[in-house]
């Protein structure tokens, strides 16, 4: 099984505003990005996008560590969805669940692979989250 980093990280001005969403994905040291633009979004969801165009970009099941600057994604995924999906995509206080159909995705796409969240600390210097911030905002910026 392929042993893959995913390096993700979302970005937008305002919230709902012009979003960006970027990933590098890292296999041994070859690597590859993907980035992309949303006129009109949130930071959440730029933050969801990143890692599911990462999976999705993965052609075979693999062993991905995902590391991501966002607590909503890593924390939402390792810790929630198994609850919300018992919940009929319900949270604890029996709200849906936000931003439902990317979570769906994101879901669908986990349970291709072995998957290993990692949460790094956002803009202290971390060579790969810098580079993904900086591709996101660039998408952000070209739609704002």
């Amino acid at each position: 099984m392929k042993q893959i980093n995913l390096y993700t990280d979302g970005a937008c001005a305002g919230n709902p505003g012009p979003g960006g969403w970027a990933c590098l994905l890292d296999c041994g040291g070859r690597t590859k990005t993907l980035a992309g633009p949303d006129a009109a979004t949130t930071n959440n969801r730029m933050e969801l996008t990143a890692v599911i165009r990462g999976l999705q970009a993965l052609k075979e099941p693999c062993a991905v560590t995902i590391h991501t600057d966002s607590r909503y994604v890593l924390d939402g995924a390792a810790s929630y969805l198994a609850g919300w999906k018992k919940r009929g995509w319900k949270k604890a206080d029996k709200k849906p669940v936000a931003n439902l159909e990317l979570w769906q995705e994101l879901d669908a796409l986990l349970s291709r692979h072995r998957i290993e969240w990692i949460w790094v600390k956002g803009h202290a210097g971390h060579p790969q989250n810098e580079l993904v911030d900086q591709l996101a905002c660039v998408q952000r910026d070209s739609v704002a």
